[in-house]
C-alpha cells in the first residue's frame, strides 16, 4: 500500500515537473514571436458582439486610428472586438497580432491576423499582453476585459511596471464601475486619490489614442 501510495506521489510529481517544462517552452515561443512586434496597443473587448454591433465599427475605427499612427494592435486573437480591432489594423497595412487562447468555447482565432502566437496558460498570455504593449485600450466586454484590466492596474500601482496610459472606452459602460471604484474602494482607503488617475474614461476613439500619443513617445 506504501509503495502503491509512493507511485502516485511520483507520477504526480513527473505530471507537474513536466507542466513546468510546458509553461517555460509556452513563454520562450511567445518571446520569441512578439520581439519582432513594433510599438503596440493592446485592445480588449467582448468576443461575444456581432458585426452589426455600433461597438465593432467603433473599435475599427479606434484601430484604423490607432495604425494610421504608427502602432500595430494586439488582441486576444478571437471574434467580436477582438476581430473588430484586428480587421481594421490588417486592412491598414499595419501589424495585426493576435495572442490566441485555447478555450473549449470560442477558441477559432479571427480571419485577419499578420501574427498569431497561441497560449494555454492565461498568465503566460498576460505576460505579453503586458510586455510588449505601450498602452492599454479596454473596450466593453466581460470577465476577461476586467481581468486583463485589472492586472494592468494592479502592475502600475505596485510599480512592478512602468506606468503606460489605459483607457477604458464607454463612459456609460464604465460608469457604474468607477463610480463603485470611487464610492468603495476610494472612500473606504483601500486605494489612494492618485490611483484614479491610472487610467482614462472617454467615448472618443480620437481622444483615446491622442491621450496615448501624448504619454507615449517612440
Amino acid at each position: 500500500m506504501q509503495k502503491q501510495k509512493q507511485y502516485v506521489i511520483d507520477a504526480l510529481s513527473m505530471r507537474e515537473s513536466w507542466r513546468l517544462f510546458k509553461i517555460m517552452a509556452e513563454i520562450v515561443d511567445g518571446f520569441d514571436t512578439m520581439s519582432e512586434i513594433g510599438p503596440a496597443v493592446s485592445i480588449f473587448g467582448s468576443a461575444r458582439v456581432p458585426q452589426s454591433h455600433p461597438l465593432y465599427e467603433q473599435t475599427e475605427h479606434l484601430s484604423k486610428l490607432l495604425t494610421d499612427a504608427g502602432y500595430s494592435v494586439i488582441t486576444g486573437g478571437g471574434p467580436g472586438l477582438m476581430e473588430a480591432a484586428n480587421k481594421a489594423a490588417y486592412e491598414q497595412g499595419g501589424e495585426s497580432v493576435g495572442l490566441h487562447i485555447h478555450l473549449p468555447f470560442e477558441q477559432k482565432s479571427n480571419d485577419y491576423l499578420t501574427v498569431k502566437s497561441d497560449y494555454n496558460y492565461f498568465f503566460v498570455r498576460k505576460v505579453m499582453f503586458v510586455k510588449y504593449a505601450l498602452a492599454y485600450i479596454a473596450m466593453p466586454g466581460g470577465y476577461g476585459t476586467l481581468d486583463e484590466l485589472s492586472e494592468a492596474l494592479v502592475l502600475i500601482q505596485t510599480k512592478r511596471i512602468k506606468p503606460f496610459p489605459i483607457v477604458l472606452m464607454g463612459t456609460e459602460f464604465w460608469e457604474g464601475l468607477v463610480d463603485w471604484i470611487k464610492t468603495r474602494l476610494l472612500d473606504d482607503g483601500f486605494i489612494n486619490e492618485d490611483d484614479l488617475d491610472l487610467f482614462y474614461v472617454t467615448d472618443s476613439p480620437e481622444e483615446a489614442v491622442n491621450h496615448i500619443k501624448k504619454h507615449v513617445i517612440f
